[in-house]
């Protein structure tokens, strides 16, 4: 390889760097919604415990219908945050690759980098 091959390579490698860098700060804004999907959720599961309350306050009919809705919310919480983890882990993923291409263009083991 001669060295403006290789200068274009690390060109291209460190553009792709800075656009992964910024794609990961996107995904950091997507962690803390997901933080925040969680605290709903965990607060979705406190409810429940208020969703029982008294005996003789409300019918067992109605309990048991707000315990449903509250269980069908959490487990709606609980799909979005899988959903936005995986994609998270997807881009990390990414992340990792394109590092390791970089050590290696620099004549790093990515092993030991």
């Amino acid at each position: 390889m001669t060295g403006e091959t290789t200068d274009a390579r690390l060109r291209d490698l460190e553009a792709e760097a800075f656009r992964t860098g910024r794609t990961l700060a996107e995904h950091s804004e997507k962690l803390t919604d997901i933080e925040s999907q969680q605290r709903t959720a965990f607060g979705n599961i406190d409810s429940l415990g208020d969703a029982i309350g008294t005996p003789g306050e409300r019918s067992i009919a109605q309990r048991l219908g707000t315990l449903e809705d509250d269980v069908r919310e959490i487990k709606n919480d609980v799909r979005e945050i899988k959903n936005d983890l995986g994609g998270v882990k997807s881009e990390l993923g990414d992340v990792k690759r394109l590092l390791a291409a970089l050590a290696q263009a620099q004549g790093i083991d990515p092993h030991n980098a």
